[in-house]
């Protein structure tokens, strides 16, 4: 952290930054009170150490500009123009994830669903054709 700040801010990072691996649709985050930047562990995993550095400039922006007394939130014009300048993300994206789903077939017209939820195929029946459905597979579907 201390590194990238110097590098893009020419700026000293003067606190502490770590892994925070509860974080889940965030890649960090900066606490005003104690000047911590959180950040989280599954970003770098998944999308490399380029796109871990871009989090960590948007942190960083956060942080310099609340030091400094500007305008450190997302839709402040300070904010916005240093992200600009340092080249950095305004969001993040989705962490892949992997869910286990269920998936039935009408037997009448061959229309494939998938739940998250098994059913009892006995109770319910097609919504397009009102035929009979049968229960194949459990697949794991990334979304």
């Amino acid at each position: 952290m201390e590194s990238v700040s110097l590098q893009f801010f020419q700026k000293r990072f003067r606190h502490q930054a770590h892994f925070n691996s509860r974080l889940r649709t965030t890649g960090g985050r900066y606490l005003l009170k104690s000047h911590v930047i959180e950040m989280n562990p599954r970003y770098l995993e998944n999308f490399g150490l380029e796109y871990f550095i871009g989090i960590m400039k948007h942190e960083l922006c956060h942080y310099h500009l609340h030091l400094e007394g500007k305008g450190y939130q997302h839709r402040d014009a300070d904010f916005r123009e240093l992200l600009a300048k340092v080249d950095a993300p305004r969001f993040c994206q989705a962490i892949p994830t992997a869910q286990k789903m269920h998936c039935y077939v009408c037997l009448s017209c061959q229309t494939e669903f998938l739940r998250k939820r098994r059913f009892d195929v006995k109770k319910y029946r097609c919504g397009r054709c009102n035929g009979r459905l049968a229960y194949m597979e459990e697949k794991i579907v990334s979304s």
